[in-house]
């Protein structure tokens, strides 16, 4: 005989509601309520339980509540339900109270089998409403409520092992944050979650293909590649300093002439008032009178000069309507004489472009008004006013050189941010020019030194300096991912080996090309590439920083990076996923831009603090169990899920695991495992030595 709704929610019934409030309601259990296990909703289950789930009746629904605290207090008199022996002596009784956090309402389906949960309450129960046990299908119900739960990643131990899926779309859409200390298992369930969901993108795919799919892991710490390394589904492109070619590892390539001008002034610590602007310059000259490493047919040749006429004439020009000819003709005059120097070297690549005249145009005002005199023993040269006349000529040949190649491009002249090849040699030189035009050498000297120092660095010529002939579109097709993702879904760039004197910039670089990529392609498609930005030890490259420091170093400029990618990503299909053990050290602008986090142990109180700011007051009882979580074990709330729920998170294999092991110190120490297999380390100081000279 089946019970009627009636029954079977008196049959459920634990206790009444003692106190309502919109954003807390406390119930008053029943003396009969069980005190550890209840057995009435479908098999044992522990009751109370903190962070458990609690019906209670409401309109044509249950309002779900969550279990913040269960206390008892002793009543000043007795209070007992159905018949009583008033002849006998009645000692008052324990009463057990416990708190629930409103989270949503439990609707019936289509049919009385079948639940839909939904965040959010229309109406709130009244003082003395029953409260419920929820059976098996409710608790799942609650559990598995989100409409498209594509991708598995767990299991609930609060409600009967319910699964626990995601949405990637939410999941990696609006940014994700996945904190906790170290071991509590940060590292696993992030690669868990990129092999899950490729994994199942490639279940639903109908011809079972490899997923179009894109992900980026910068990897401080070269934990990755073991995790994704050799998986032929996956088909990851790893890419380090001193790969292994073996294992099908790439060269780690930043090119120079992809930073922008901020990347370079941070990484020569270039100071704002003379050094910056200089360096800005230099940038935008080289680029714009230089052939990209692609340009060698004579289109791309003709391009590249054409540029540089442009550029030159429209310098000219502004200098003789600002009248520089007369108020700094000396500093007018040694620009003149760089000019003419690029263009006496140009003359025997470009013969018939009319290069000559502007040469010698140039040089007949170089030496009319030229001059020089000793003082103390030194050689000062200078130059005289310009008259208006010889500034016209060398305007007229520039015209005339120009028209041989297509006339002046205002549109097409380069920004010193855009990514057109030159080489490191070629900067330090210009920029040396340049000081010796504006005769600000004391200023540039140690600016150029340090740029040569960097440059002749071989740990660092290695990843910034290319002479394999890299382009723009092939570096994108390599980091980010070819057309129908031909060479794979993930990119593991290794970190761990980069110099630190260039990481934040290689970090920024290489998270600002990909934003920018995606940009342009959606103004070009007019549609978004789905991407995921992964980044571990979040902490250290997007570190919270002084917004009033003059010259920014270059963690601040890797930090403003993700600050821009966490604040625009989203609307050009850019996700951010990010891994820190120290919360409280990232920058405010990007923790607040994530939407969904997943949040294993953290034990540290300024840690905890910054956690709890993050989620509604009504959630944050079940932070309170941060510093208690098993590794594996992590509470996902925001965006990707219907409410916040205990995940344990499915198990990886150990070959899929990311390299980040707790060191076996006793094994080591009695050169045995727990299962009795032979633990030995050799220490090969020579070989380690002659690995480390090697520049490795």
């Amino acid at each position: 005989m089946t019970m009627t709704l009636f029954e079977q929610a008196g049959s459920l019934r634990i206790g009444v509601v003692d106190f309502v409030s919109p954003d807390e309601i406390k119930v008053l259990l029943d003396i009969e309520a069980p005190e550890s296990v209840e057995l009435n909703t479908g098999g044992p289950r522990p009751f109370p339980r903190v962070n458990g789930y609690l019906l209670v009746p409401v309109d044509d629904g249950f309002l779900v509540g969550q279990t913040e605290w269960i206390t008892v207090e002793r009543s000043p008199f007795p209070k007992r339900r159905g018949m009583q022996d008033f002849g006998l002596v009645d000692l008052p009784y324990p009463l057990r109270k416990l708190r629930l956090n409103p989270l949503g309402t439990l609707r019936t389906g289509e049919n009385v089998e079948k639940y839909i949960f939904r965040r959010g309450a229309d109406a709130l129960p009244s003082v003395g409403t029953a409260v419920l046990l929820p059976t098996a299908i409710q608790l799942r119900s609650i559990v598995e409520s989100s409409e498209k739960r594509w991708v598995k990643i767990g299991t609930s131990p609060l409600a009967d092992d319910a699964q626990v899926c995601v949405d990637p779309n939410r999941l990696f859409g609006r940014h994700l944050a996945v904190l906790g200390n170290t071991g509590s298992g940060k590292s696993c369930s992030v690669a868990g979650l990129i092999r899950w969901s490729l994994e199942q993108a490639r279940k639903s795919r109908k011809d079972g293909l490899l997923p179009k799919a894109r992900f980026i892991v910068l990897d401080p710490n070269g934990e990755y590649s073991r995790a994704f390394g050799g998986d032929q589904m996956i088909k990851p492109r790893i890419f380090k300093v001193n790969p292994d070619r073996e294992k099908g590892e790439r060269d780690l390539k930043i090119p120079l002439w992809f930073w922008n001008s901020a990347e370079w002034c941070s990484f020569t610590q270039a100071s704002a008032k003379t050094q910056r602007p200089l360096l800005r310059r230099a940038l935008r000259e080289v680029k714009s009178g230089r052939v990209d490493v692609a340009a060698s047919t004579e289109e791309e040749k003709r391009m590249a000069l054409r540029r540089f006429l442009s550029t030159r004439l429209i310098c000219v020009q502004s200098d003789l309507k600002t009248d520089v000819i007369f108020t700094d003709e000396s500093k007018f005059g040694f620009r003149l004489k760089a000019v003419f120097s690029d263009i006496d070297a140009m003359i025997t690549e470009h013969p018939d472009n009319c290069l000559a005249e502007v040469r010698d145009a140039i040089n007949g005002a170089l030496s009319a008004t030229y001059n020089r005199f000793e003082t103390r023993g030194k050689i000062v040269e200078y130059y005289r006013a310009f008259s208006e006349v010889q500034v016209s000529k060398i305007i007229t040949a520039l015209q005339s050189a120009l028209q041989t190649v297509g006339g002046i491009v205002y549109q097409e002249r380069p920004d010193e941010d855009t990514p057109l090849y030159f080489q490191g040699a070629d900067l330090a030189d210009h920029l040396e020019a340049l000081a010796n035009q504006e005769n600000v050498s004391q200023y540039l000297d140690f600016l150029v030194a340090r740029i040569r120092m960097f440059l002749s660095d071989p740990r660092i010529r290695g990843i910034i300096e290319t002479t394999d002939g890299i382009t723009l579109d092939q570096w994108l097709i390599d980091y980010i991912g070819a057309d129908a993702s031909a060479g794979g879904c993930v990119s593991v760039i290794d970190l761990s080996l980069v110099p630190t004197e260039v990481v934040h910039v290689v970090t920024a670089v290489i998270a600002r090309m990909t934003f920018e990529a995606l940009q342009r392609y959606v103004k070009v498609n007019d549609e978004t590439l789905p991407t995921v930005l992964v980044m571990e030890e979040a902490h250290t490259f997007i570190k919270r920083y002084k917004e009033d420091v003059e010259n920014q170093d270059a963690a601040t400029v890797c930090c403003q990076v993700f600050e821009r990618i966490a604040r625009e990503g989203r609307k050009f299909g850019l996700g951010l996923v990010l891994s820190s053990q120290r919360p409280s050290e990232l920058s405010p602008t990007v923790l607040s831009q994530c939407n969904t986090y997943l949040l294993h142990r953290i034990s540290n109180d300024r840690d905890q603090q910054l956690v709890h700011r993050l989620v509604p007051d009504n959630l944050k009882g079940l932070l309170r169990e941060l510093p208690l979580l098993p590794s594996q074990t992590a509470i996902l709330l925001g965006w990707a899920t219907e409410l916040p729920v205990l995940v344990k998170m499915n198990d990886l294999p150990k070959s899929q695991q990311p390299r980040s092991d707790d060191p076996e110190f006793w094994d080591v120490w009695i050169g045995s495992s727990q299962e009795g297999a032979p633990v030995s380390r050799t220490a090969d100081w020579k070989k380690i030595a002659r690995y480390w000279k090697e520049g490795s």
